[in-house]
């Protein structure tokens, strides 16, 4: 049997698999190949299931990814788990331990119970590990079997980053025993140092302030290298909780991994947070980035999606310079654990690993009881039926809670004391999904469940800062659901149904009517094609017109923010927050916070008046339950429409 770098039983290899592998087979006696595999924003997604939703999903899932890592695994000789942080808070399941269950003195949290199961060697810290607090933070830690690196946060600062008292070990390195090309082991010392953006003092300021500090990464990284290096160290790998960004230094940056890669003595980077898949297309005009040879400043990367829907992988080549080893080839892939096809479906490429899913099914099953527990109450139903004619409850949620978010993230900043809005859309309307596809919760319990009714993707908050003009220019791009209405006519056809609902933004915060007798100033596709027209009237905030020149803070999501959609103010270019939780997690907390929620429409949009004009749309015929209640228009009901839909006037 060949002997496995790995320290546990779980790993296990044998020489005629690893002859299998071309980088085994050009492993000549002096040297000696080396599997690293990563995993990713995990964000406690052990089982294949989609709590929100409540029902399985092929794309996510530590127990999916495990088979993988169990395959590579009899494939290497040599092989290395790492993960790279995001591992504790993402989904119910997180929030089940951290607002239900809690962590005593020797729990296991099920992330890290799973982890073990799979037999991680090392982990750094990913900002989302802060969401919950620093004691349930180290709490958590406390079951895992492997160590947790993390260079740049700390309890007390030093000169210098090496004189830093840090929250836990800025680094290890492992001593391990790694198997030749001739079958001979021979020591290694492999030196692991973790990076967490140093933005968490700002996403989780009340749980940090005051009690650690976070420096930048690459100063950091500068000062520990060196320093892994007269310790020992034969290679280094830094496990970096920071995305491939730009390859131009900035102090504090977010998305370091870049310029990370080029600091002397690093010669492997894992890459994360960004969600993203490396290598992949994703990067292909990224400065100092191949995308095809997964390297960044030539030296091997990878970034393992998130969710556990691919295992990063990093194979070396190394050989022995005089008492230590260099590395001398080296490539690098992320394996998927699922396909989706041309028809979105999705096929698993991989089963559950058996280990993982006993590990954990006692946490999933109570986790399944509590997202079909209430979180809270809901004093007025919440549905979608009439959500593109007149302001709405299931939108007015939405809104509600990533003005909350927004405004606590804000506090402090330049930004606080700027008007604050809010934009959201309904996703669930109708249109090609048939006459029940539309928001529909009753008064009384919300379940974390219902939060996927109100908010269908996984989005994460963002904020961008925008002029007056901008905004009346968000609101012009939405106008555009709207045929074009002439006056004296009945029975016009009101809804552009080439429209998708999801870019019919309502703004929040200001007051406004929409003229459809103009023309649309956007095609659906977002084009100019009447750079004159104004369909927004009386657009008002605080009772006052808004001023073009005037400033505003809008809270929206990142698809919006970074151009989805193409909407004036939102093209990517006046982001001003990048929030690390997404729209479903910030309106569960909403919830649980406030306890009894009142998602009433405030009507603070409706129609211009056409006169004598009538106009017609198609809705989901329960929405006849909720006639009466439509704020700032008058409805009747028109009878039935095509296919299961109901047919409903407005008189403008």
């Amino acid at each position: 049997m060949a002997l496995n770098l790995n320290r546990r039983s779980f790993i296990a290899g044998t020489a005629g698999l690893i002859a299998l592998h071309p980088f085994s087979v050009h492993a000549k006696a002096n040297q000696a190949h080396l599997r690293l595999m990563e995993t990713t924003d995990l964000h406690v997604h052990v089982f294949p299931y989609d709590y929100y939703a409540d029902r399985p999903r092929d794309a996510v899932g530590l127990s999916r990814t495990a088979s993988i890592v169990r395959q590579i695994r009899s494939e290497a000789t040599n092989s290395l788990l790492l993960d790279n942080g995001d591992f504790l808070q993402g989904n119910p399941m997180g929030d089940y331990i951290a607002y239900e269950r809690g962590m005593q003195d020797g729990d296991s949290h099920p992330i890290i119970t799973a982890m073990n199961s799979v037999g991680f060697d090392a982990s750094t810290l990913g900002n989302h590990e802060f969401n919950y607090g620093i004691d349930f933070l180290m709490k958590s830690l406390a079951g895992a079997d492997f160590p947790f690196v993390c260079a740049n946060v700390a309890t007390q600062l030093g000169a210098n980053p090496t004189a830093d008292t840090t929250l836990i070990k800025p680094y290890v390195i492992l001593e391990r025993q790694i198997t030749d090309g001739a079958g001979t082991a021979r020591p290694i010392k492999i030196g692991l140092i973790g990076f967490v953006p140093p933005q968490i003092m700002n996403w989780d300021r009340r749980h940090l302030e005051g009690n650690v500090e976070a420096r930048d990464i690459l100063q950091t990284a500068r000062a520990y290298v060196p320093q892994m290096k007269e310790e020992g160290a034969d290679i280094i790998i830094a496990l970096s909780h920071s995305g491939i960004g730009s390859a131009d230094e900035v102090e504090g940056m977010e998305n370091a991994s870049v310029p990370l890669a080029a600091v002397d003595g690093i010669d492997a980077i894992m890459t994360g947070h960004s969600h993203l898949v490396f290598p992949s297309s994703d990067y292909a005009d990224h400065a100092a980035v191949d995308a095809e040879a997964g390297t960044i400043h030539g030296k091997p990367a990878t970034m393992g999606g998130f969710w556990g829907s691919h295992l990063g992988l990093i194979d070396l080549i190394l050989e022995r310079d005089g008492a230590g080893w260099r590395i001398v080839g080296h490539s690098s892939e992320a394996r998927p654990i699922s396909r989706r096809n041309e028809d979105r479906s999705v096929t698993p490429l991989v089963e559950d690993d058996a280990a993982v899913i006993a590990a954990v099914q006692t946490d999933h099953d109570e986790t399944l009881a509590y997202v079909r527990r209430a979180v809270g109450k809901t004093d007025a139903p919440l549905h979608s039926y009439f959500a593109l004619v007149a302001d709405d409850p299931s939108v007015q949620i939405v809104s509600i809670a990533q003005q909350w978010y927004v405004a606590q993230m804000l506090d402090g900043t330049e930004y606080a004391d700027l008007p604050l809005l809010s934009a959201a859309a309904p996703f669930k309307a109708g249109g090609r999904g048939g006459p029940d596809y539309y928001t529909d919760v009753a008064v009384g319990d919300v379940a974390i469940k219902n939060v996927a009714d109100l908010y269908l993707y996984p989005n994460t908050v963002r904020a961008v800062l925008v002029t007056g003009e901008q905004l009346k220019g968000w609101l012009e791009r939405s106008a555009g659901m709207f045929n074009q209405i002439e006056p004296g006519r009945e029975d016009q056809v009101l809804l552009n149904e080439s429209f998708p609902s999801y870019n019919f933004d309502v703004i929040d915060g200001v007051t406004y009517q929409i003229d459809i007798s103009q023309p649309s100033r956007f095609d659906p596709n977002g084009e100019l094609i009447n750079a004159e027209a104004s369909r927004i009237i009386n657009l008002m905030f605080n009772g006052e017109p808004v001023d073009p020149e005037q400033k505003f803070v809008i809270a929206t999501n990142n698809y919006r923010a970074s151009g989805g959609g193409a909407f004036p103010g939102a093209m990517g270019d006046t982001i001003i927050f990048e929030a690390p939780d997404t729209n479903r997690d910030v309106i569960v907390r909403y919830i649980v916070e406030q306890g009894t929620i009142s998602p009433r429409a405030d009507g603070n949009w409706s129609f211009a008046p056409v006169e004598g004009a009538t106009v017609l749309f198609d809705t989901g015929p329960k929405a006849r339950s909720y006639i009466a209640d439509v704020p700032g228009v008058t409805v009747q009901d028109a009878g039935d429409g095509p296919d299961g839909f109901a047919r409903f006037r407005i008189t403008l």
